[in-house]
């Protein structure tokens, strides 16, 4: 097992996250990139923890009798029996899913959307999403009717040099008929070490069919990019904008502080940008240290984020002057962007180092932490939650944005990025503010 993986997880939604990453990312396997740490200190309080607001149940109203909590584990099995000998649909009583179906109750019972179990082959595949590479062949995926289809081979990969193309439906895979697979099933069966080879029949979007040969290799999947929605970074006239940089951060893998600093100081050697647009708009979230890095990038003092833990316990996560550059930043977010994606936009909004633009985020301030189970699964455990530099909760409330955006149907009919317009105004404003000020 990759020891990465079990570190401390930010993640929003997990299981969605999961299920998002086999569309959005692709084949999933692992590599170990270290960052420089952030400074931590850990500090012992009575005053600050987990609160009915952030997301923890009552347990007022919800602890159990006495006389009601001694359970014999072994009575579950009993219940099972007596469903195979009894119920009136004998091929609905599946012992293995009946088993996982009361492990996801126990969660259930926590009234936590965070803490999760996750199954052998839905962890098999996932393991390996947050280190910014996997052994594969290159290629996205999603499920499509009753079966998986390529959504776009990534670029300069084997699944690209040999011929794979976006919309080719899955027909087999080494001769075994794929119909009716799942997207975790396809993964499993397609993925594999480096260099070795996999035969996958396609149906392409002409109806033709053939027989490919790819080769697998380790691919590089970059959690950040510079190419702005349409391609070209334009203001609200239509107008391009060349003296503003872009950069889109999909999610916080070991990669990532070291991606976003190249991407930086490209940006900045040009010589030509004199504001940042960072954009984690649909940014579930990732690793908790690799978040607190990318914030230090951006600050030169001050905290980052505060995480509590079930005895009180508090790290504070500071800024340790590893900045990377000073321009004024506009963060862009919407209510999809969780987790990691709000300790950023927290950390830049609450050290006065940038603006919020967008709508209020999801609202995810929990840290997770994944452990290994006999059965090759694993659990997902809610160890602490953290609040923002001015400790505000952020569970259930999300980042308020400095510049509150709200699209209609006609600004999505015409393709309109407010949010983006927005924070191209807010910056424009800032630097002509800055060049009356000197």
């Amino acid at each position: 097992m990759n020891s990465n993986f079990v570190q401390t997880l930010l993640v929003g939604v997990l299981s969605v996250f999961i299920a998002a990453l086999l569309v959005a990312v692709g084949f999933l396997a692992r590599i170990v990139v270290e960052g420089d740490p952030v400074t931590i200190e850990t500090v012992t309080t009575v005053e600050v923890t987990p609160t009915a607001e952030a997301g923890t149940p009552d347990s007022a109203d919800t602890t159990p009798d006495a006389d009601l909590v001694d359970f014999d584990s072994g009575l579950l099995d009993e219940i099972i029996d007596i469903l195979e000998a009894d119920y009136v649909e004998p091929d609905l009583v599946d012992r293995q899913l009946l088993y996982e179906g009361a492990i996801n109750g126990l969660f259930q019972a926590l009234g936590d959307p965070h803490s999760v179990y996750i199954d052998p082959q839905t962890y098999a595949v996932s393991r390996g999403d947050f280190d910014g590479s996997f052994e594969g062949i290159g290629a996205t995926v999603s499920r499509q009717d009753n079966y998986v289809v390529i959504v776009a081979p990534i670029p300069n990969t084997p699944a690209e040099r040999a011929g794979g193309r976006a919309g080719d439906i899955i027909l087999a895979v080494d001769g075994e008929d794929a119909e009716g697979w799942s997207v975790e099933k396809a993964v499993l069966r397609i993925r594999g070490e480096r260099g070795t080879s996999v035969d996958i029949t396609v149906r392409h979007t002409d109806g033709t069919e053939e027989t490919i040969t790819i080769i697998r290799d380790n691919i590089l999947v970059a959690s950040v990019d510079t190419a702005p929605p349409g391609g070209i970074l334009r203001d609200s006239g239509g107008d391009e904008v060349k003296n503003i940089g872009y950069i889109r951060i999909r999610s916080f893998t070991s990669r990532t502080p070291q991606e976003l600093t190249d991407l930086v100081r490209q940006l900045e050697d040009t010589g030509e940008i004199d504001a940042l647009i960072l954009d984690v708009r649909a940014n579930p979230g990732g690793l908790l240290d690799e978040t607190a890095q990318t914030a230090d990038l951006f600050l030169d003092d001050g905290t980052i984020l505060v995480s509590v833990d079930r005895t009180g316990t508090e790290q504070v996560y500071r800024a340790d002057r590893n900045i990377v550059t000073t321009l004024p930043i506009a963060v862009v977010q919407d209510e999809f962007s969780a987790s990691g994606s709000e300790v950023l936009a927290a950390a830049i909004q609450e050290n006065g180092r940038g603006i919020v633009v967008g709508s209020t985020s999801f609202g995810k301030g929990t840290v997770n932490r994944a452990r290994d189970l006999s059965n090759g699964g694993a659990v997902y455990v809610s160890i602490a939650r953290w609040l923002t530099p001015d400790r505000n909760i952020i569970e259930g409330r999300g980042v308020i944005p400095d510049i509150e955006v709200t699209l209609t149907a006609d600004d999505i009919e015409a393709d309109r990025d407010l949010a983006v317009y927005r924070a191209i105004d807010a910056l424009r404003a800032m630097l002509a503010s800055s060049a009356q000020g000197s």
